[in-house]
């Protein structure tokens, strides 16, 4: 890795023969670490995003990309009410494969800061709705994964007997997992187009005088597949202000029957995060991950006051009742993550590389965009691979103190945000326990940090 953007630019002739390259430089967020990228910059006033992949998991990603935005066809973006990436072309460079997409222009907003009411929250429900909207033809005819609601609720069931086989998922989640399992109402919904766990940095927005920031753009499309649309919504318990509103807006252009467990079900698939990055460490043989996981997990254990996520108990409460813990762990967890299923395994880089420094005040402001798509949402081909696009998603969710947020200015969708629970009144007592769950969690994020540097 760390080809210069001059090398990188000089592939896109490769990929688009005839292009006039007339400038380059480094996409601010480089890929979110993952790929070597550039923007190249063009005679006829293009800009392009181009992605090189060293290893065979993101090679993998940017050959899901690219089958995902070459199945957008004219006819599938003139329904959506944004743009999304016009694929251009894909070239090899050396023995890496590299992806050439358009650049879109906009700036991103951090889940922790969009706001409530018209303007963003608003946009952003109705995009997601759009995706959802789409033909399950444009799925289906170009070969991405597809997944019933059945199959959804069976691989959640193997992954939560999978943690809880480690003997580190405290019983108490384990069992509130397992009954959400088994709830018939949870899963009596239809499966939809999905990008596989859209993340708030995958919306690009711009300032409309009158109605505040309107989504212009969507990014991160390698997840692309029919499958359950909470997927897309589990990042809302990093939106406690906004969360109700992106939620309404959603319900209001959905033209399908309503989903009475769509809340409940995008809340335990947040939760489970913790779970995927448990297995993952597990798997790995990481007893440092393994570790970690554990902490998070005990620490989502105690901030639960509700031990049940069904739709008769659940109905009308909002995520932060099952994700009070979440704010005060760790949330960097995953890569452009994909909560989702193609890539057969899980980058550490992706997960933490990003985290905050708390200490810049300049993190915590609205992002603007020059990046590229990150992970998504497939169907695995095997367990495996499943299991860790899954992971990819959500993972970043694990990481959830305030925080978290910080500091994304690269391409829009280059890095997940994580999804933390929105925030509960504390006892004085509450706050010392809270406080010290938050140590505990950074202390957890910084040994990560220091191991997947080695």
């Amino acid at each position: 890795m760390g080809r210069s953007p001059f090398t990188l630019a000089a592939a896109v002739t490769a990929a688009l023969p005839g292009a006039e390259v007339t400038g380059a430089r480094s996409l601010s967020a480089d890929g979110d670490a993952r790929f070597d990228s550039a923007v190249a910059s063009l005679a006829d006033g293009r800009e392009l995003a181009i992605r090189v992949a060293d290893d065979d998991d993101t090679a993998r990603e940017l050959a899901a990309e690219a089958l995902a935005l070459r199945a957008l066809t004219d006819g599938a973006r003139a329904m959506l009410p944004f743009r999304a990436p016009a694929y251009i072309g894909e070239t090899r460079l050396g023995d890496a494969r590299a992806l050439v997409t358009e650049l879109l222009p906009g700036f991103q907003i951090e889940a922790a800061l969009v706001p409530a009411g018209r303007g963003a929250a608003e946009s952003m429900g109705s995009s997601i709705a759009a995706v959802h909207a789409l033909p399950t033809s444009v799925v289906r005819g170009s070969g991405l994964a597809t997944r019933s609601a059945e199959e959804s609720r069976a691989e959640l069931e193997r992954l939560v007997d999978t943690a809880a086989a480690t003997g580190r998922v405290p019983a108490r989640l384990t069992v509130r997992w397992r009954d959400a399992v088994a709830d018939d109402e949870l899963w009596r919904f239809e499966s939809t187009v999905i990008l596989g766990g859209v993340q708030a940095t995958s919306f690009l927005f711009e300032d409309d005088p009158e109605r505040g920031p309107e989504v212009v753009g969507l990014v991160g499309w390698h997840g692309l597949s029919v499958g359950d649309p909470a997927l897309d919504l589990s990042w809302l318990s990093a939106a406690p202000d906004a969360a109700a509103d992106v939620h309404a807006a959603y319900a209001r252009s959905v033209d399908r029957a309503p989903d009475s467990g769509l809340e409940v079900r995008a809340r335990l698939l947040a939760e489970l995060e913790f779970a995927r990055w448990l297995v993952h460490g597990d798997s790995m043989r990481r007893p440092d991950i393994v570790d970690d996981a554990a902490a998070l997990l005990d620490a989502l254990a105690e901030g639960i006051r509700d031990d049940d996520l069904n739709v008769v108990d659940s109905r009308g409460v909002g995520v932060d009742s099952a994700l009070d813990a979440l704010d005060r762990v760790p949330q960097d967890t995953a890569a452009e993550i994909d909560t989702s299923m193609h890539t057969d395994a899980y980058n550490p880089e992706e997960l933490w590389a990003n985290a905050p420094d708390e200490s810049d005040p300049a993190q915590t402001e609205t992002a603007p965009h020059e990046a590229l798509p990150g992970t998504a949402t497939g169907r695995r081909a095997d367990e495996s691979a499943h299991r860790a696009e899954m992971l990819n998603i959500e993972t970043e969710d694990l990481s959830g103190v305030a925080s978290l947020f910080a500091g994304t200015s690269g391409v829009a969708g280059a890095r997940e945000d994580s999804h933390p629970l929105a925030p509960r009144e504390d006892t004085d007592d509450d706050a010392d326990d809270s406080d010290e769950a938050q140590r505990a969690a950074r202390a957890a994020l910084q040994r990560w940090k220091s191991s997947s540097s080695e």
